[in-house]
């Protein structure tokens, strides 16, 4: 009877039937009123010690908004990412760009230059990696005249000047620096290379100034102003004179 009540009907008592264990006469007369009674006690113990958490709903929420606030967070974060690795890609390209047009310009006045001062060679600047000129570095090559191309670093001292030179005065050409200081940039040229350099530096950069060391009087007689530094009772001292005065005054 109790299992024809449990499967009669439709509906919620169907629902019911598909999670109660439907159980036989037999299985029904062997049950102990008891043991049942003490498990429904238990049972009951156990609902109530499941109280309901009010405090959920409200804490729900607030991790709600505290995810909302780190969603937020986060694509503020991605949105500042983006601008900073935009304002890289468009300063790296504004270097490349900037370095090639001055290096495109710095090669060609050195050319000039190299030409002008060994009367007939040449000089060309290469850049290791074409891609990214910054990573390997430039290599320096002169062709002197009458002779093949070398790399710097295996010319003779008065060679290597001479393309020194070639290159600062270029860099200058490019990009003016207010003074230089350059010590005994003479000692390894000869009379004729001595001269082309200090005439040059005299007439082709009045935009600076240049203070040379130097042992040479056809490269310190060009000066505007010479300034003698020698030894007397062992002590240093200088004179300075101006020898286009001089010379003035001497006539």
């Amino acid at each position: 009877a109790a299992a024809g009540r449990a499967t009669a009907g439709g509906g919620d008592d169907e629902a019911v039937a598909g999670k109660l264990a439907v159980l036989s006469s037999e299985e029904l007369d062997e049950l102990e009123v008891g043991d049942l009674q003490a498990e429904i006690a238990k049972l009951e113990e156990a609902l109530q010690g499941m109280s309901g958490n009010l405090g959920a709903i409200a804490e729900y929420k607030a991790r709600e908004r505290e995810w909302r606030g780190r969603v937020d967070e986060f694509e503020a974060i991605t949105q500042e990412r983006d601008g900073q690795r935009k304002a890289y890609e468009v300063l790296r390209k504004q270097r490349l760009d900037e370095f090639s047009s001055g290096f495109r310009i710095i090669g060609m006045k050195l050319k000039e230059m190299y030409q002008m001062i060994t009367l007939g060679g040449d000089a060309e600047l290469e850049r290791l990696d074409s891609l990214d000129p910054f990573s390997e570095g430039i290599v320096f090559s002169v062709r002197p005249p009458k002779k093949s191309w070398k790399n710097i670093s295996n010319l003779s001292g008065g060679e290597k000047t001479l393309a020194s030179l070639a290159l600062v005065f270029a860099l200058h050409h490019y990009k003016p620096t207010p003074l230089y200081v350059m010590d005994e940039i003479d000692a390894a040229l000869d009379f004729r290379n001595v001269s082309i350099v200090g005439n040059y530096i005299k007439e082709r950069t009045r935009n600076a100034q240049f203070i040379i060391i130097s042992l040479r009087n056809n490269m310190f007689e060009l000066a505007d102003r010479l300034v003698g530094v020698y030894k007397t009772s062992n002590c240093s001292k200088s004179i300075a004179i101006n020898p286009t005065a001089f010379t003035i005054a001497a006539r």
